[in-house]
């Protein structure tokens, strides 16, 4: 294409690659809503330097420079999105206050999987793709220099020819190639174990264990579906445990308001996540957290509890359910 785009041409072409750049984004920005607001800003910009194109690079290259300018727009803010275990470490279960709260700023933040990667794909890509978007590899990514990230995402994860990203970041392939290199050893030391696969019988068959033994509050029956190493966290809060046995001791104790609390289903983060709708006074269940469900080899290894229930609405869930 060498003509200028017309309004409908880009709105087309935008619509195409929408969801492969919010997950461009999502990685780049470790949010959910600001990954919206940057793919947003990107169709704004494209709109707006519509006559610009020349052809010169395909129209996917095009929005994905505008994307990643947008990106590195913002991340000029000091902060960097993590995820509780990386503020500080464990604290004992016992005598445990709930508190304090950090920023939502602070945090890597859950997204679903339908808005980031194509969940109709070919089972081994779509393993592949789920790992890309876990918690863990996302934190691990905030890490990065902006331009140590975008290389990273670009060759790892969308599988990009090292000239086609040298050309979308106007620089070199010998750049490019270091700052891969640089990106890697830094994220080995931090992404962790691999998940077992959503698409493995034994997760499906662990998964309706745990919403039973949930549902139900029957705490032994939960803390046996955990790893003896499991953690939990709950952002905003930045304390996190660690053991079967904390997590248990907390279940009986501080989590006891989530007895008699409702679970739908949903795709997180490349792994199992839950709606958490909690009982309220009204006699009516209401959004209290989404959760995120590590699973390794059979047992559950981390319980991530974000507990915002805005979060309910943008992710298409009721706004409460009957008991």
């Amino acid at each position: 294409m060498t003509a200028p785009l017309v309004a409908h041409d880009l709105d087309t072409l935008f619509s195409a690659h929408r969801r492969e750049l919010t997950g461009f984004c999502y990685r780049m920005l470790g949010a959910g809503a600001e990954a919206e607001d940057a793919v947003q800003e990107t169709l704004v910009r494209a709109w707006r330097h519509a006559d610009r194109f020349e052809g010169r690079a395909s129209v996917r290259t095009w929005l994905y420079r505008i994307a990643n300018n947008v990106c590195i727009d913002m991340l000029r803010a000091p902060q960097r999105r993590a995820l509780p275990m990386d503020f500080g470490p464990a604290v004992p279960q016992r005598g445990t206050v709930v508190g304090p709260t950090r920023p939502t700023t602070d945090y890597v933040m859950p997204i679903l999987d339908q808005r980031v990667i194509d969940t109709d794909a070919d089972p081994a890509e779509l393993v592949a793709a789920r790992e890309t978007v876990r918690l863990a590899f996302v934190a691990a990514l905030q890490h990065l220099p902006a331009k140590q990230r975008a290389v990273l995402i670009l060759c790892e994860v969308l599988k990009w020819q090292a000239t086609e990203t040298a050309e979308l970041l106007d620089t070199t392939v010998a750049s490019v190639n270091s700052a891969l290199q640089r990106a890697r050893a830094t994220l080995a030391e931090r992404v962790g174990e691999p998940l077992q696969s959503t698409l493995d019988p034994a997760h499906h068959e662990l998964l309706v264990k745990y919403v039973d033994a949930f549902e139900r509050y029957d705490i032994p029956a939960l803390t046996a579906l955990l790893r003896d190493d499991a953690v939990m966290s709950m952002p905003p809060f930045d304390m996190w445990l660690q053991g079967a046995g904390d997590l248990a001791a907390w279940f009986g104790e501080q989590g006891i308001g989530c007895k008699g609390s409702r679970l739908i289903p949903c795709d997180v983060n490349g792994t199992a996540g839950f709606a958490s709708y909690k009982p309220g006074d009204d006699g009516r269940l209401h959004p209290w957290a989404i959760q995120v469900i590590d699973v390794v080899d059979g047992r559950i290894t981390g319980h991530h509890n974000f507990i915002y229930p805005e979060l309910f609405a943008a992710f298409g869930l009721p706004d409460s359910l009957d008991p």
